[in-house]
């Protein structure tokens, strides 16, 4: 069992947002009287269970207190509740998503987060229960997809660049099932993407984002059928924060501790692959 605080269906949360985490705003709110924040507060992060709050873990447990730094590690398993937190002040800071998904979210929900430095990458990947390789895969055959946006264009791109469907010309990262050009007698079915590892019994290939897929014991690296590759991938997930506490001294601290070396061995030694380093600025 995690010693961090799970919370897994969104009544739970959106109670523990009214009740909990409304509580623990004003306890970890970086402001104080004078205006600058306050180092000594815990600095509290939302984070998806794996790997991000598995890597805010290693940090709280071998890292942060020789920085200086207290951490609390709040976790969620959804892709909404943590930036309307972050955006609400009742967490800090969060650590879950990649660039192409917070445009989107901001966009639609009138939000000001912000990202900070980015961390790691999750290749997206192709999985199957009922096939054993992409040949296998044929016409009348179901693949079920992300249903968000930035994540259904993502997979779709992934089919594509492995020749499963054709996308329509100028089809980018926003992709929609519209934009399938030809599918190839492959029918699809869009689901949320923590339900996708569950849909496998039910579909025969789905694409599923790299922390869901770990989550439900599958290895990326040795069980995908087909693998997003790392080099010049947009999807580096980073720790983010709402807009104008991207210098909030506790917020530097931890984003210097999640691209240190000390992380990197983490990460490649926990992960094999399944979840890679992609440090730097986030932009």
């Amino acid at each position: 069992m995690r010693k961090n605080t799970k919370i897994t269906a969104v009544a739970v949360v959106t109670a523990a947002l009214a009740v909990g985490l409304t509580a623990c705003g004003s306890s970890s709110d970086p402001k104080t009287a004078g205006g600058k924040a306050d180092e000594s507060k815990a600095l509290v992060v939302a984070a998806s269970p794996t790997p991000h709050a598995d890597i805010l873990k290693y940090v709280k447990d071998n890292l942060a207190a020789k920085a200086g730094l207290k951490l609390e590690v709040k976790e969620f398993t959804d892709y909404v509740l943590p930036n309307t937190a972050t955006e609400q002040g009742q967490v800090d800071a969060n650590f879950f998503q990649h660039k192409p998904y917070l445009d989107d979210f901001n966009k639609k929900n009138s939000t000001h987060i912000v990202p900070v430095v980015n961390v790691e990458l999750e290749p997206l990947g192709l999985y199957s229960h009922k096939v054993k390789s992409l040949k296998d895969l044929t016409s009348g055959q179901t693949v079920a997809v992300p249903n968000d946006t930035t994540n259904e264009g993502r997979a779709l791109q992934l089919l594509a660049t492995n020749g499963l469907i054709t996308l329509k010309d100028g089809a980018g990262s926003g992709a929609k099932l519209s934009d399938i050009k030809d599918s190839k007698g492959l029918k699809f079915k869009e689901l949320e993407a923590a339900t996708l590892p569950r849909a496998l019994n039910d579909v025969d290939a789905a694409v599923i984002n790299g922390n869901y897929a770990i989550e439900a014991d599958l290895k990326p690296a040795k069980d995908a059928l087909a693998l997003e590759k790392a080099e010049n991938n947009p999807y580096a997930n980073f720790l983010a924060v709402k807009q104008g506490n991207e210098n909030d001294p506790r917020v530097q601290k931890l984003a210097k501790l999640l691209n240190s070396d000390e992380v990197k061995k983490f990460i490649t030694d926990k992960y094999a692959g399944s979840v890679v380093p992609a440090f730097g600025a986030a932009k």
